[in-house]
């Protein structure tokens, strides 16, 4: 960059920043430095002129993209930056986007569900044991106290669920979406049940597989490289749990999803569906090109939506919600969790899957935990059950079946 041109943005950098006393320092290609206040904790530098275009008109995916391509970097932790980060493009609105979400359901529909999950979670089993808990739960823990471990987090989530379920010995469990198989594992081994766990990523099939030999669980639990569309109607559950995959259904195939789930289980019998939704009524996209930034590096044909128009689509397929609990709490500090260990890991990581995808999903991880921090997102566990013919669903009178005296949970 000649030094005509240096000069005058510095200038117009500090001039777009001013006042807002943020606590960084911009350097830029030539070495140059623009402090945004007294004291910076964090410096953010441009290494290119796409870099510095991306701070002088930032959006929140620009700069991400820009991280992801080393046009952009950073000092210090993806906690503080993002925050930082969020300072420096101001308000974020999350509106309706109907252009960009006709896109990303034509892409969501183009690929298909093995092809998107396949992307997300066929990076490599290695990777994922650096920053998740010890049997792999890749989906919101349950955090009795802010002291939890997140291997005791996870354990008590899979053990809330299965509560919440009200499972008992020999009873049919399927679980769509069965990740590494934690959450079958633990159903049939503490609460007796007979289990199905299904999955479309190839890497997680053939680890559950050598779990379901390696702990003895061979004609107690299975594991399936199936859809759930392709489950058969005639293959009935007391109790299903579909847990972190809701997100990749997308909202035009919910009917089709809830469908499926009513026609599978039995008469009397319940669903737990935890997933990630919109706070934001009426939201179809994070702003400030979060949203795209995701579809694009993270989870393409992902579609998020509120919980209004989930619960909605439940009652649609005759199903009747008889519990909800929102846990966006819950999934921050998770969240937090796995971004504190992955950079913990990041030589580790980067030797693994390579520094452009170690910076996608530091920027991922450390972004969604600050979007269910702001309230931007939320996560919902919604218990439904099956009506008898006669419209009768019994169900405990009260909540308390799923809150036993205090005990610390752990797996074998």
């Amino acid at each position: 960059m000649s030094a005509t041109m240096a000069e005058p943005l510095r200038k117009f950098i500090a001039s777009r920043y001013s006042g807002r006393n943020l606590p960084v320092t911009l350097v830029l290609p030539d070495g140059g430095r623009v402090p945004l206040a007294p004291q910076a904790e964090v410096e953010i530098l441009a290494r290119t002129w796409r870099g510095l275009k991306a701070l002088a008109s930032p959006a929140l995916g620009a700069m991400a993209r820009a991280y992801v391509r080393n046009d952009l970097d950073f000092t210090g932790s993806a906690r503080r930056v993002i925050a930082v980060a969020e300072g420096m493009v101001g308000e974020v609105s999350h509106g309706r986007d109907a252009l960009a979400s006709r896109w990303r359901l034509w892409r969501h529909q183009q690929r298909g569900n093995r092809e998107n999950i396949g992307h997300h979670y066929d990076v490599s089993d290695a990777f994922y044991r650096l920053w998740l808990d010890a049997n792999l739960v890749y989906s919101c823990a349950y955090f009795r106290t802010d002291d939890d471990t997140l291997d005791a987090a996870q354990a008590q989530k899979l053990d809330y669920i299965c509560r919440k379920l009200r499972l008992a010995p020999g009873e049919r469990f399927l679980d769509i979406g069965c990740g590494w198989g934690a959450l079958v594992f633990h159903a049939a081994q503490r609460y007796g049940v007979d289990a199905t766990g299904i999955t479309l990523s190839r890497n997680q099939f053939d680890h559950a597989n050598r779990q379901i030999a390696a702990r003895g669980l061979a004609g107690r639990v299975r594991v399936e490289l199936r859809d759930y569309v392709d489950l058969p109607d005639a293959a009935q559950y007391d109790k299903i749990a579909s847990v972190g995959m809701f997100e990749h259904v997308g909202v035009a195939r919910f009917p089709a999803y809830f469908g499926k789930i009513r026609r599978i289980l039995k008469p009397g019998g319940v669903v737990l569906n935890h997933g990630i939704t919109h706070n934001p009524l009426g939201a179809q996209s994070l702003g400030s090109g979060i949203g795209d930034f995701v579809d694009e590096y993270v989870f393409p044909g992902g579609e998020l939506t509120h919980v209004a128009k989930v619960i909605e689509a439940i009652a649609g397929e005759g199903l009747e919600v008889v519990d909800a609990e929102a846990l966006r709490e819950h999934y921050a500090k998770t969240l937090w969790h796995w971004c504190d260990r992955l950079e913990a890991n990041a030589d580790a990581a980067r030797a693994e899957i390579g520094e452009a995808r170690y910076r996608i999903w530091r920027i991922y991880l450390a972004g969604s935990a600050h979007a269910f921090d702001r309230g931007w997102l939320s996560l919902w566990q919604i218990l439904a059950g099956r009506p008898h013919a006669d419209g009768r669903l019994p169900h405990p009178l009260t909540r308390e079946f799923m809150y036993p005296p205090t005990r610390s949970i752990q797996l074998p």
